[in-house]
């Protein structure tokens, strides 16, 4: 056949990336024999030189891993140049070596898409769904490419969050096994055009890394506040002077006095008791040492 569909994703990533980040975007550009990679962009540079960038390497897509304070990882999906885009929060990142899972695929073989029910059901899911499509799918006759279709890609949405896994498909029957990798996609906002434009629409759900580990701090904060607080409270109740508590003249009700003996006083000295030597202690040391003689012998 003739390879009509010329689809091709740009696979790359900011500077400051860790490891996992770096395995990750390998394990995509394994998958995906359409994809093309180039080398990390600079910090300082606008994410719309990007689209200069993927015209560069001949690409009309793009999926751009940014990363920010070297823990948080936000991932962009683009059509470029025209747009639109998304940009997402990368979380619970597995890799393909990391999960040392027991499927293994074909390299180059093309996937299924699998998707959520709830992708048709509200506009905003149906724009990721379409752009998941052209993105993820290998095209048709590709030179890379292997006709045989052995894994499929699911998107689930759960938690208000979009689920990626990849399972190869073992037998005939549809019996799946997890290849990898897997990560959860959090969406942040869906731009109209490449890399930037007018927001067509923002996720209400969404908090950004900042402010979970703000919430958190502020939360252990307020623990220690309350056991100091505590343990002034105690300080406090230590130092008060105690409250006299009147005599209860029904307290020595019960009390019976002891009666009361004579003072003898002794005058004449007491006699000393006698010594008695015990007469046994000589034979018995005597038979100490007729055994020791004995044993020696």
């Amino acid at each position: 056949g003739k390879w009509k569909n010329k689809e091709r994703v740009l696979i790359f990533s900011s500077r400051g990336i860790n490891f996992r980040t770096r395995h990750l975007m390998q394990d995509l550009r394994t998958l995906m024999p359409h994809s093309k990679a180039d080398t990390k962009m600079d910090r300082k540079d606008k994410l719309f030189v990007i689209n200069e960038v993927c015209e560069m390497k001949n690409c009309n897509k793009c999926i751009f891993f940014e990363a920010k304070k070297k823990q948080d990882l936000y991932m962009w999906l683009s059509n470029t140049p025209q747009g639109p885009s998304a940009k997402f929060l990368v979380q619970n990142i597995h890799t393909l070596a990391e999960l040392k899972m027991t499927g293994n695929c074909l390299r180059g073989s093309r996937p299924l898409l699998s998707f959520d029910p709830t992708f048709d059901k509200e506009p905003h899911y149906a724009l990721l769904k379409e752009l998941f499509i052209q993105i993820f799918s290998t095209p048709q006759y590709h030179p890379k490419s292997q006709p045989f279709v052995d894994h499929v890609f699911t998107f689930t949405i759960t938690d208000k969050r979009i689920w990626f896994r990849n399972y190869q498909i073992i037998e005939e029957d549809a019996s799946l096994v997890e290849i990898g990798p897997r990560f959860v996609l959090n969406l942040i906002k869906i731009f109209q055009g490449s890399f930037g434009g007018p927001t067509l629409y923002e996720n209400p759900y969404y908090q950004s890394p900042n402010m979970h580990r703000r919430l958190i701090r502020l939360s252990m904060a307020a623990k220690f506040r309350e056991k100091h607080q505590v343990k002034e409270v105690q300080k406090i109740k230590k130092t008060e002077s105690k409250v006299l508590i009147k005599e209860d003249p029904t307290e020595a009700v019960f009390e019976t006095p002891a009666e009361e003996k004579p003072v003898e006083i002794q005058h004449v000295k007491p006699e000393s008791k006698a010594i008695v030597k015990d007469k046994r202690k000589p034979r018995k040391i005597q038979r100490k040492k007729q055994k020791k003689f004995f044993r020696t012998e």
